[in-house]
């Protein structure tokens, strides 16, 4: 049996919320990846934590910056909080693809134990300074920091942004040596939203870049990757897997096929408990892949 990350549960009477660098370390020590699941919904939420509960697993939750307008940062994120603080497992608090300073010291706020600040789409002396900026901040409040050099084929709401410009390993070096950052999310071939066609993966280049920089990879578009290609990842390297898309779309499945067969359905809560039940079952698949239980 693995390795448990360590918790502030021994220390802060039965609270499981713990940093993303204890995350990394329980991955790193067992040689796996911890998945990172967008939970904009309670149902979404309970659905993660209640898989990991079941695997006897860490689990990282987050809420991205542009599910704002559906999930206000003030709303969800004191639900998140407030579960990962009740969990049986260790639970990461989260904030993904924060583009703005504001928004991230409020995650901050609300207590959020990691950040990732997003500037892939600037320069990169732009990047870099914010990034540092963000980092000095964060640091200060004993919260971790995660940044992105390289940019996916899409953005985070699944639209095409043109083609990835996948991530150089010296800039990459430079980058973590430049920002003092404490997980690099890398492009070497993955996509947000859903897959259209089989992802090629350029496993040298994460290789490379983990050898340069020595800190634990993040995968985002982790949504729709082969198990194959899932533990190949994990064995180059990548130590945080970032899912959402696939989760999110077997929630609407369900529900879909219980109005279906139910036409006459009522209720919105028996909507929203047979989607709840899907997510979970997808999330608890994509965990056990990444813990290699």
């Amino acid at each position: 049996m693995p390795e448990r990350v360590s918790s502030r549960r021994d220390r802060e009477y039965g609270i499981m919320i713990v940093s993303l660098k204890e995350i990394m370390a329980y991955a790193e020590e067992n040689k796996c990846a911890v998945g990172a699941f967008n939970t904009p919904t309670l149902e979404s939420l309970n659905a993660v934590i209640s898989a990991a509960e079941e695997l006897d697993v860490p689990v990282i939750i987050s809420h991205a910056e542009l599910h704002e307008p559906w999930a206000p940062l003030d709303v969800i994120g004191p639900h998140m909080v407030l579960a990962a603080k009740n969990a049986r497992v260790p639970v990461c608090v989260h904030l993904d693809h924060g583009e703005h300073f504001d928004y991230i010291k409020r995650a901050i706020e609300l207590g959020f134990t990691s950040v990732m600040y997003d500037g892939s789409a600037l320069e990169y002396s732009e990047n870099s300074a914010n990034t540092f900026s963000i980092t000095e901040y964060a640091h200060a409040l004993n919260v971790d920091v995660e940044a992105e050099i390289g940019a996916l084929a899409s953005r985070e709401d699944g639209h095409h942004s043109g083609g990835a410009v996948y991530t150089d390993p010296e800039l990459a070096q430079k980058f973590v040596e430049d920002t003092g950052i404490d997980a690099l999310a890398a492009s070497f071939g993955t996509a947000h939203g859903i897959y259209k066609e089989k992802p090629k993966l350029d496993f040298p280049r994460i290789e490379k870049i983990r050898e340069l920089t020595g800190l634990p990879l993040v995968m985002h578009g982790g949504s729709g990757v082969s198990p194959e290609d899932y533990r190949r990842s994990i064995e180059c390297g990548i130590r945080k897997i970032n899912y959402y898309s696939y989760m999110a779309r077997e929630g609407v499945f369900a529900a879909r096929k219980l109005l279906e067969e139910n036409p006459g359905l009522t209720y919105f809560h028996e909507l929203a408990a047979e989607a709840e039940k899907a997510m979970k079952a997808d999330a608890k698949k994509a965990m056990l892949v990444f813990s290699g239980k």
